[in-house]
C-alpha cells in the first residue's frame, strides 16, 4: 500500500514523500492526481522523495516521467530524490536518469533546485 504526504518546505519548493509500493491501481491515479493539482495551484520546484519507497513498477515510473513532463510545461523543476535497492534498480533499467533528476536524497535535491534558480 503507498503512503505519500505532500509538504510545503520553503514558500516557493514543495516535497513529496513517497512510501511502500508505487504500482498500477487506483492509489497510483489518486498520487498523480494529488501531484498534477499542486502544479496546477502553482508549484513550480517540486521534490519526489522516494527514500522510503520500496518498489515501482512501470507505471509509477510513468506517473514520475507523466509529472515531469507537466511541470516542464508549467515553467518548473521536478527532481526525484533518494532512490535505493528495487526502485534504484528500476530507474537503471530505464536510464531514468536520463528523462529526469535524480537525487541522491531530499536535501541534495532542495539544494539543486535552489542552484538551478539561482543561476537562472
Amino acid at each position: 500500500m503507498p503512503g505519500s504526504k505532500i509538504r510545503q518546505v520553503e514558500p516557493d519548493v514543495t516535497v513529496v514523500e513517497l512510501t511502500g509500493h508505487l504500482n498500477l491501481g487506483n492509489e497510483l491515479m489518486s498520487l498523480e492526481a494529488a501531484v498534477k493539482r499542486v502544479i496546477q495551484e502553482g508549484a513550480r520546484k517540486l521534490v519526489i522523495d522516494v527514500t522510503r519507497l520500496e518498489y515501482i513498477d512501470s507505471a509509477g515510473i510513468g506517473m514520475l516521467v507523466g509529472c515531469n513532463g507537466q511541470m516542464d510545461r508549467a515553467g518548473g523543476k521536478m527532481r526525484v530524490a533518494g532512490a535505493q535497492g528495487a526502485v534504484s534498480k528500476s530507474f537503471e533499467v530505464v536510464h531514468m536518469d536520463r528523462i529526469m533528476s535524480l537525487d541522491a536524497d531530499a536535501d541534495s535535491a532542495l539544494r539543486n533546485l535552489t542552484a538551478d534558480s539561482a543561476g537562472a
